[in-house]
């Protein structure tokens, strides 16, 4: 089961990406993304049921991966990238490429600055709070995703 808990949670080896690996876990959601609106048509509906699917998974997997490593939030666990990068698609008004680069740049933007009350949610016990905060800067990145396709932006 360890073995499982961390492949979920490195999202199968991007974790261990030497420079950034939050940011290639956030384009490996992004790519994804790509991958279910292209060959299966998945719009927000699509994502959302991603989101859902994976939510109790990514925690348990988060959870038991800091434990094995020992660190309340371990920079191999990118997991909870994906699931923010999803998140932020959430808003987009269309798919196409604009839109994509600008959910991706947003979605950074808010993990790193985590403003309030998105750093508060660190400080959940666990794989909750390793998710929960990147879930927090998706819906920031969310609704100026929206806003913008909304003014025509992209």
């Amino acid at each position: 089961m360890n073995r499982l808990a961390v492949t979920i949670a490195t999202w199968f080896g991007c974790g261990y990406f030497p420079w950034g690996p939050g940011t290639i876990g956030a384009l490996a959601g992004l790519l994804i993304a790509m991958a279910l609106h292209s060959y299966l048509g998945a719009g927000r509906l699509g994502l959302l049921a991603a989101i859902l699917v994976l939510l109790a998974p990514a925690i348990w997997a988060s959870t038991n991966t800091a434990r094995i490593v020992a660190k309340s939030d371990p920079g191999i666990v990118v997991v909870d990238e994906v699931l923010g990068q999803w998140t932020t698609l959430l808003g987009a008004a269309v798919f196409n490429w604009k839109a994509l680069l600008a959910g991706f740049i947003l979605f950074r933007v808010f993990d790193i600055w985590k403003p309030w009350p998105v750093r508060q949610f660190e400080k959940l016990p666990g794989g909750t709070g390793i998710v929960a905060d990147d879930l927090a800067a998706g819906i920031y990145a969310a609704l100026i995703l929206y806003i913008g396709g909304r003014f025509g932006l992209y």
